[in-house]
């Protein structure tokens, strides 16, 4: 009669990707934080009646409903919208299914990239605090990847297009001023075009297209229902985000 062999253990369970939920807090915290008109201290509590902001106790403020615990105004990103807009992250990383180095680089550039949405979207603005720390760690993280056995082509492609999109935005401001791109655009392209230029040189102007195209309709939209004039400035911001996601997704 033959012995029972070892009883194999229960099989490490892996991490459920809706568990990123948990740190929405903490992007209605930045967010909270960083809707301030440039040149203004950072928010550190309720604009009505000064209740702090604070993520030792986030709710309700930091919460789904948005709402101070103080007095019930609302406080930084509209209620759901940035627990929509991260299961919607994940839902499109799982879909598109790249390989961990590339999956792991862009999910650090969304985290940053979500609450600088809702940030220039508010106030018009991209603070270094937020888009410098995405570009560096997009970069870092594929080079990783290209250790791990990408190889070095990829990255030096990565990091000449990072570079060369940023340069870009900031020769528009240079050159046009307040009718170009400002320099937190060219500062957010950094982490965009070492993303897209990882996959090909033309990756990054096919981003840059569809982030031209999209603000572009937007803008022909609020002209015609006349909730812009054309003197307006428009956030350019959330349509770089969106061109680079939706050039990714063709390449994935």
């Amino acid at each position: 009669m033959r012995g029972a062999g070892p009883t194999a253990g229960p099989a490490p369970q892996r991490p459920r990707p809706l568990a990123v939920l948990a740190l929405t807090p903490l992007l209605r915290y930045v967010v909270a934080r960083h809707c301030v008109p440039s040149g203004t201290p950072r928010r550190s509590g309720c604009d009505a009646c000064g209740t702090a902001i604070s993520l030792a106790r986030p709710w309700p403020a930091l919460g789904p409903r948005a709402r101070c615990g103080g007095c019930g105004a609302r406080v930084g990103a509209p209620p759901a919208a940035v627990e929509v807009t991260v299961v919607a992250a994940i839902a499109l990383l799982l879909l598109a299914g790249p390989p961990t180095g590339e999956l792991a680089a862009t999910a650090w550039w969304l985290a940053f990239a979500v609450p600088l949405t809702f940030v220039d979207v508010a106030v018009h603005r991209l603070p270094d605090r937020l888009t410098l720390p995405a570009a560096a760690g997009t970069w870092l993280l594929l080079g990783i990847a290209a250790l791990a056995g990408a190889g070095a082509a990829p990255w030096w492609r990565a990091t000449a297009a990072g570079l060369g999109l940023a340069f870009f935005f900031a020769a528009t401001t240079l050159l046009l001023g307040a009718r170009g791109f400002g320099i937190g655009d060219a500062k957010l392209a950094l982490g965009a075009g070492a993303l897209l230029g990882w996959y090909g040189w033309t990756v990054p102007l096919l981003g840059l297209l569809l982030a031209l195209t999209l603000s572009g309709l937007v803008a022909l939209v609020l002209l015609v229902t006349r909730r812009a004039a054309w003197s307006s400035h428009l956030p350019f911001g959330p349509y770089l985000v969106l061109g680079t996601l939706g050039a990714l997704l063709l390449v994935w």
